[in-house]
């Protein structure tokens, strides 16, 4: 089985690693855009260099601000721009922190897009929606995806990306897999070739749940289980014994994702992270 870089990280580490999270600006044809593309491309570097320079261990783009979202294929306009964006993320990780960990979303739930772009730009991983079961999300009913994601990672020969998934997904509704616990939704997304399991709250900014971190943690074993929504100074001890932590909104103006990165919030999260044991 490969061994992807990632995922050997995040199962060593004697903390959870922090992943920052940019919000890639409204991209071209979205309702809410605004800037040109070399305008949106400057915010995406500079936003990678904060992250980099004030020590957090990866780095992940999102189109979060393209909302209202459709579901896939996204179009090519996309496709592009979130190519072009994680270059930029990759030239300010080998500027500021070779080695660093770099993925990438493509909303909603653009899964094999996102492994293409990751693939073709050199990142690390992808964040995926709807890789084992389906749910019924804002855009629309969102179908499972694992084997024709996995077969067309296979095709590119892109085994070093890895795939970490979301499991009882935030905005979402879950009646359907209502019987589904969110600990056998991990250990079947195992089974089917996940790289690692992200539990979140309902929705962005919210704390996800520690009693359904530790459930998760009990029925899967040496697989990454990465916290994906909630996360701040004040709480990030109560998730200790995840491997990861996905950080969008504490690290912003307000703790609030649309509005600025600010640097001091990034320095005080990741000293005090930087002081937590697994």
């Amino acid at each position: 089985m490969v061994q992807r870089v990632v995922v050997s990280k995040l199962l060593n580490s004697s903390r959870p690693l922090v992943f920052g999270m940019i919000h890639v600006p409204a991209l071209p044809g979205t309702p809410s855009n605004t800037l040109s593309m070399s305008a949106i491309l400057k915010k995406v570097r500079k936003e990678a260099d904060v992250y980099f320079k004030n020590g957090v261990d990866g780095v992940i783009v999102e189109n979060m601000h393209d909302v209202p979202y459709v579901k896939p294929p996204a179009n090519p306009e996309i496709v592009s721009a979130m190519s072009l964006a994680s270059d930029q993320l990759v030239k300010s990780r080998d500027a500021h922190r070779p080695g660093a960990l770099t993925g990438i979303q493509i909303l909603a739930a653009a899964n094999l897009e996102a492994m293409g772009v990751a693939y073709t730009t050199g990142l690390d991983f992808i964040r995926a929606e709807g890789f084992v079961y389906s749910h019924v999300a804002d855009e629309g009913w969102i179908d499972g995806c694992a084997g024709g994601l996995l077969r067309y990672r296979s095709s590119l020969k892109a085994d070093h990306v890895a795939v970490f998934t979301d499991i009882k997904k935030k905005h979402s509704a879950h009646s359907i897999t209502a019987d589904v616990s969110i600990q056998e939704m991990a250990k079947d997304a195992k089974f089917n070739c996940a790289d690692g399991v992200i539990v979140t709250g309902s929705s962005t900014g919210s704390a996800a749940s520690a009693e359904e971190m530790s459930q998760v943690l009990r029925g899967v074993s040496e697989f990454p289980v990465l916290i994906g929504s909630g996360i701040n100074g004040k709480n990030a001890r109560d998730f200790v014994k995840a491997h990861g932590f996905i950080v969008g909104s504490d690290f912003k103006i307000g703790g609030d994702w649309k509005n600025e990165l600010e640097a001091s919030r990034i320095t005080k999260f990741m000293r005090h992270v930087n002081s937590l044991k697994r």
